[in-house]
């Protein structure tokens, strides 16, 4: 055996250029497979993390996938809000740590106005745990200040000291702007890969100033309050969106569900996020069923390529076949040897696509978790990956026996006499 596998590697080392190409190809198969399952678990972990740190999130009475998607992914709107009054009890509650309140309805240019207290600063996190933090300037402080995502001002090309209006919903017409009240841009968030980063954020007290002359989701006619007139006005909010709420023991959390969802006040419903973002995540998870396909697909082309390049030369290994069954080598050992070539071609590329993909998520991880907030980590392979390796070692050695039993079905005369 070790004399074959010393011959099989002689001859592929002879013929190196065209089955390096098939390295190269099964390589990238292998890296496009490792690489498409690790971004498919580390999105999964990532999705299941765009909010952590929060225990529950508490809103009106609803579906859960619903409330997840508007408090957190900006997506959608409430059915109903929820009494300030409701908010401050939930957060006397003896088992509640923080309570940070949320106020949507507004926006800016297609970007979605997040009104909500300093302490969002503090408790909202993100990914593994990450704390929110600035890249540029500070927190709001005044009525009219604002802290914008980092897309928002990349897109919108805002630097700290400007001057933007917000708009009363969706901002489709002109009307609904709030130009009389314009907010100025004290802080940019660092990237976090999240809605954050698509999002405006003001106080809560901002939030109730831009709507003291607005009734029913309009002006109030022939009734203006100026900017600099707001602050004398009781600006504490009547109603919030949604709450994210933060425990001092994990093993409170379902007392505290039930708590809430029999709260006497009114209707209330306060959900897991990790188990609705699981439950979201059972929608729109196809995408990544079908990217593994897509790999997969690419991976048989490589196979194929494999078994075209051994079979497309074994015409002219004939003379060398032939030369081997004059020896002495009998059939068996011809099936052997090409067996143990394409074995040796496919374990090249598994490794060389293995040895990128490593590299790749070492340099890349850091850039892919502030960018798109999909941290990508090191680590050794899982079982998934590897099944997936073995899975394309055995592709190779199975698509090697394709041209393995043809050379073992070519005769000695044939060899030796080649047809015209």
């Amino acid at each position: 055996m070790s004399a074959l596998l010393s011959l099989a590697a002689r001859s592929a080392w002879n013929r190196r250029f065209v089955l390096s190409l098939v390295v190269f190809s099964i390589a990238l198969s292998t890296f496009l497979l490792l690489g498409i399952e690790r971004i498919r678990s580390d999105v999964r972990e990532n999705f299941a993390q765009s909010v952590s740190g929060t225990d529950l999130i508490v809103g009106a009475r609803t579906g859960s996938v619903q409330l997840l998607l508007y408090s957190v992914f900006r997506i959608g709107g409430a059915t109903n809000n929820i009494r300030w009054s409701s908010v401050q009890t939930i957060a006397k509650n003896r088992a509640v740590a923080w309570v940070v309140p949320i106020s949507l309805g507004d926006s800016h240019r297609g970007f979605p106005v997040v009104a909500t207290s300093l302490d969002y600063f503090d408790h909202f996190q993100y990914g593994d745990h990450q704390a929110l933090s600035l890249a540029q300037g500070k927190r709001f402080a005044g009525v009219f200040d604002t802290v914008i995502g980092s897309e928002v001002a990349a897109k919108l090309g805002y630097r700290l000291g400007d001057h933007i209006v917000l708009s009363h919903g969706d901002g489709a017409f002109a009307a609904n702007e709030h130009a009389d009240k314009p907010f100025t841009v004290v802080g940019v968030l660092a990237p976090t890969g999240t809605p954050v980063d698509r999002s405006v954020h003001i106080s809560l007290e901002a939030m109730e100033g831009i709507h003291l002359d607005w009734i029913a989701g309009a002006p109030i006619p022939g009734t203006a309050i100026p900017a600099d007139q707001v602050a004398k006005y009781d600006l504490t909010p009547r109603n919030v969106t949604a709450a994210l709420v933060g425990l001092k023991s994990r093993a409170a959390v379902f007392a505290v569900q039930r708590y809430v969802s029999e709260f006497e006040g009114e209707p209330l419903m306060a959900v897991l996020p990790g188990v609705a973002l699981d439950e979201l995540w059972d929608v729109v998870g196809i995408g990544e069923r079908a990217l593994l396909a897509m790999s997969a697909l690419v991976s048989i082309v490589s196979l194929a390529g494999l078994v075209a390049v051994i079979m497309a030369g074994l015409n002219e290994r004939r003379r060398e076949l032939a030369i081997l069954r004059a020896v002495g080598a009998g059939p068996r050992q011809v099936l052997v040897l090409l067996a143990l070539e394409g074995a040796l071609v496919t374990l090249n590329g598994v490794l060389l696509g293995f040895l990128a993909s490593v590299i790749a998520i070492s340099l890349l991880g850091g850039w892919s978790a502030s960018h798109f907030g999909i941290a990508l980590h090191l680590h050794a392979p899982d079982s998934a990956e590897l099944l997936l390796l073995a899975g394309l070692l055995a592709g190779g050695w199975l698509a090697s026996l394709v041209p393995g039993f043809r050379a073992y079905r070519l005769s000695l005369v044939d060899g030796l006499s080649p047809r015209i």
